[in-house]
């Protein structure tokens, strides 16, 4: 599912591809812009603004595109052939004398001047990956709605950029809390803890091929019986916890060997974790942490996941 780090990913393909050559195709399969033709203009860059693509091209002229739950664009050499997808959910195609970027399922695609990209991302709030990333301001945002659910407020990308339905079920398990929580019912500092590791997870991920937001190994314990525990009480990781690089490097990675956070639930032997993620797409399967299967409903249409045990606050 494209999110920030994955549409930064496309951008850097697609700049490596085309920037610095002429264009010798251009076919823009939608009625707006069907007519328009880019070839013998050069590629100048291309950017990721959170979760939009700005293709810039001589002539002061820029392709907009958004990629949203399930568009992309795929790079191929010269005389390659396509695999992206069949030939009608081709909406864009742009190619030079080495390679051919082709946008299959593109539910945005629009041609403007450059100067007017703002009519694009003007709205967009802090760009997670961008030079632009400002966490005050960010943080500013998502408490101006406090009555708001968390999981939605991290999805508008009016508070910041870049994240996805992924990382708001990653972000909130790492919390400890369910999406539907609202924003002013978060336990104080927590939301800013949220939204430093939003950018640290995202950072992490800016490179790799398989998105993942789970530590190497984890200490699974039962969740704990004692007075004053239960539902977000268990040994889940959560927003205090320093699992993932503020700067470039590897990820440091808490000793499986660590005694349980609450030092009253039972311990269980050790397991690998080798699931790249916690929660997203794991309905029924078993928490990573405490072994509680894993809930799915959807927020705001979107499939939402959560561990009933390690994460507290109302549920659908």
């Amino acid at each position: 599912m494209p999110e920030g780090d994955t549409v930064l990913q496309t951008a850097a393909r697609l700049h490596t591809a085309l920037a610095g050559r002429v264009l010798t195709r251009s076919d823009l399969r939608v009625p707006r812009f069907a007519t328009a033709d880019l070839t013998g203009r050069t590629v100048l860059d291309v950017i990721a603004r959170g979760k939009h693509l700005l293709t810039r091209v001589e002539g002061g002229l820029t392709l907009h595109s958004h990629l949203r739950m399930d568009g992309a664009w795929r790079v191929y050499a010269s005389g390659e052939g396509w695999r992206g997808g069949p030939g009608h959910q081709i909406r864009a195609i742009l190619g030079n004398a080495e390679h051919t970027a082709v946008g299959y399922r593109l539910p945005v695609l629009e041609l403007m001047r450059t100067d007017e990209e703002s009519r694009a991302v003007g709205h967009l709030g802090p760009d997670l990956l961008g030079p632009d990333w400002n966490p005050a301001l960010a943080l500013e945002r998502l408490l101006a709605a406090p009555e708001r659910p968390l999981g939605e407020a991290l999805l508008d990308q009016r508070n910041l950029a870049g994240i996805g339905n992924v990382y708001k079920c990653e972000l909130c398990f790492l919390a400890r809390v369910t999406p539907w929580l609202p924003v002013g019912a978060l336990p104080d500092g927590v939301l800013p803890r949220v939204v430093t590791a939003a950018e640290r997870l995202l950072y992490a991920n800016r490179e790799r091929p398989t998105r993942t937001t789970t530590v190497v190994s984890e200490l699974r314990t039962a969740p704990s019986r004692t007075p004053g525990s239960g539902p977000g009480h268990g040994s889940a990781p959560d927003a205090t916890r320093d699992t993932t690089p503020a700067s470039p490097g590897p990820i440091r990675r808490p000793s499986a060997n660590r005694a349980p956070a609450t030092g009253r639930a039972r311990s269980l032997p050790p397991v690998r974790v080798r699931e790249p993620l916690y929660v997203y797409g794991r309905a029924r399967r078993p928490c990573l942490r405490c072994g509680t299967p894993i809930r799915r409903a959807d927020q705001d249409d979107r499939p939402t996941y959560w561990c009933p045990t390690c994460q507290s606050g109302p549920t659908p």
